[in-house]
């Protein structure tokens, strides 16, 4: 027998191999055919694994849409794993925030509180953007890889272990037919003999998969170890943005109070003189969207409280008649009305009143 002879013979082996178990398949599921029905225990064990399979999956996915938003980045991450190549380095958001601050206060002026404080965040933004691609780096290592080493290697064996299980059932139950359609003595002689060796490769292979499916614990207990890996790396990375915040915070509290106030709210510093204040102009107030339900004629305001004098910080325009304009370092009267807006006062200066 030539090896040609010998490969048409197992390719019609095959084929009929194929063509039974799909016969077998097909009537079993019209119900004209009985099945072999696993035990309970390896039924539990394929399940867990499935389950396993599918949450492992999800996890893993939504990990790298955490670690990695971007899906084109993720997209040619893949890619150049495939291709088992090194991804080119790519700047973060972080860091990439940090130097456009950076960038920003060297033009405005370091010498500037402006320029200063921008230099001084882009600075914590940079420590940040490094501290995120460290926990990138951790995570995927200690977490991610082991995830998709199961997806990718335990369980396709499991995989394929459990086809071939389903394929030594069908051809156990295909065998079992046979044999109950068999009448001459002869030919039931045979079915007989093929039932036992199917009956013997079935339970073998049921033995090789369940001992498969019972390493699933094991994958369980390697996976929390993995999980702890993970939280200790966000643990590092949160406790090393919150210090960097932190130490951010009070190097920006050592500014002059006057370059820390929100241009939307009244800044308030202390005169030489105990009765008197510095109030900063609304201007920014007026044009950042802000509704004032006060009436349109300041006169019609009743007031409410006490007169105090205080220091003009920037000249101001009064944008309608209920305003008053200011000059820089001149002194006023204010005082609150009911009514008002609590980012407002009414201001007077000699016979003029409005809002300020």
């Amino acid at each position: 027998m030539n090896i040609m002879d010998f490969n048409v013979k197992k390719l019609a082996a095959d084929a009929g191999t194929f063509l039974s178990r799909a016969v077998q398949f097909t009537e079993e599921k019209l119900g004209q055919a009985e099945k072999t029905e696993l035990d309970a225990h390896l039924e539990n064990l394929l399940s867990k694994a499935e389950c396993t399979k599918m949450w492992t999956e999800k996890i893993m996915k939504q990990t790298e849409v955490l670690l990695q938003p971007n899906p084109n980045a993720r997209i040619e991450e893949f890619v150049y794993e495939k291709l088992d190549r090194k991804a080119p380095s790519r700047i973060n958001n972080p860091e990439l925030l940090g130097q456009y601050m950076i960038d920003a206060g060297t033009e405005f002026g370091p010498g500037t509180a402006y320029g200063n404080a921008l230099i001084k965040c882009g600075e914590t933004q940079k420590r940040i953007g490094t501290a995120d691609r460290e926990l990138i780096q951790t995570s995927a290592l200690n977490f991610l890889t082991p995830l998709r080493n199961f997806i990718e290697g335990d369980y396709k064996t499991i995989a394929k272990e459990r086809k071939l299980l389903q394929n030594k059932r069908l051809d156990l139950d295909a065998a079992k037919t046979r044999l109950k359609k068999a009448k001459a003595a002869e030919t039931r002689a045979s079915s007989e003999q093929e039932l036992r060796i199917t009956q013997s490769e079935f339970d073998r292979q049921a033995e090789i998969t369940r001992l498969l499916l019972e390493g699933i614990s094991s994958t369980h207990a390697h996976h929390l170890r993995c999980l702890n890996d993970f939280v200790e790396a966000q643990m590092t990375y949160y406790a090393q943005c919150y210090q960097y915040m932190l130490d951010l915070q009070k190097q920006l509290g050592s500014f002059p109070s006057n370059y820390l106030c929100n241009n939307n709210q009244t800044s308030v510093t202390s005169l030489p003189s105990a009765s008197s204040n510095v109030i900063g102009s609304s201007a920014m107030a007026s044009t950042s969207g802000l509704v004032i339900t006060s009436p349109s004629n300041p006169h019609d305001l009743k007031e409410c409280s006490g007169s105090r004098k205080a220091r003009v910080l920037y000249d101001y325009d009064a944008a309608n008649s209920s305003e008053l304009s200011l000059l820089a370092d001149e002194v006023i009267t204010v005082f609150s009305v009911v009514g008002m807006d609590s980012d407002w006062l009414m201001g007077e200066r000699g016979n003029q009143k409005g809002k300020v």
